[in-house]
């Protein structure tokens, strides 16, 4: 794959997209957490993708490796790989093609596993969780952006997803400008979520949450 799409866009944003190998070297760096579901990921300028596809490859290898005797299982921590996969860019091509390279990937293993037990009602929730992960924004800025790459007056929202129980999965939405204030106060280094019980009461800082099961995650809300 070429490293830049148009010598107009390394020249107007610095667009360089990172080869396959050096990907891969970089994440062998943090191969423990590219195993775990629930290990969180937050790609700043995700391009359209390559490094959150590449950990989204090796989180499905490893829950394909423990779960899948148990389609349940194997479903339900596939949707935790998913979720826990945030990423940001400015052009809003990139966003586009970043959000189906996740579900082409988690698709083709979630029907080859789960094969006549696959659901798409889980698909449908599946991708609604990258819409709401993978987002046209200026991280620099905190806002999101319009297809002409100008901040809009909307902030950047992240929704923390987590299963409850058997088969609930709640989400909670929050800015990003508020979670990166509170992760500075914090000393849970590198988790994105880590706001304490007061800090989430605060005023302004938890906008919304929704708990419903994890397969109906897109019927509520926007």
């Amino acid at each position: 794959m070429t490293q830049i799409k148009s010598k107009e866009r390394v020249s107007e944003r610095g667009e360089v997209f990172t080869a396959e190998r050096e990907v891969n070297a970089m994440l062998d760096l943090v191969k423990n957490e590219c195993l775990r579901p629930d290990s969180r990921f937050l790609e700043p300028a995700c391009g359209d993708g390559n490094f959150l596809s590449a950990i989204l490859k090796r989180k499905l290898a490893e829950i394909n490796r423990k779960y899948k005797k148990c389609i349940r299982d194997y479903e339900k921590q596939s949707i935790v790989a998913v979720s826990s996969l945030y990423g940001i860019d400015i052009m809003y091509d990139n966003v586009e093609t970043c959000r189906e390279r996740l579900y082409k990937i988690w698709n083709e293993e979630y029907t080859a596993v789960c094969k006549n037990d696959s659901s798409d009602d889980t698909r449908e929730a599946v991708r609604f969780i990258i819409q709401k992960n993978i987002i046209t924004g200026n991280a620099l800025t905190l806002m999101c952006v319009d297809k002409n790459c100008n901040d809009t007056n909307e902030p950047i929202v992240f929704s923390e997803w987590t299963l409850i129980g058997e088969s609930k999965m709640q989400r909670s939405d929050y800015t990003m400008a508020d979670l990166l204030l509170y992760n500075d106060t914090t000393s849970n280094e590198g988790n994105l979520f880590a706001l304490t019980e007061e800090q989430q009461e605060k005023e302004g800082v938890f906008l919304r949450r929704y708990i419903t099961h994890y397969k109906k995650v897109q019927q509520y809300g926007g």
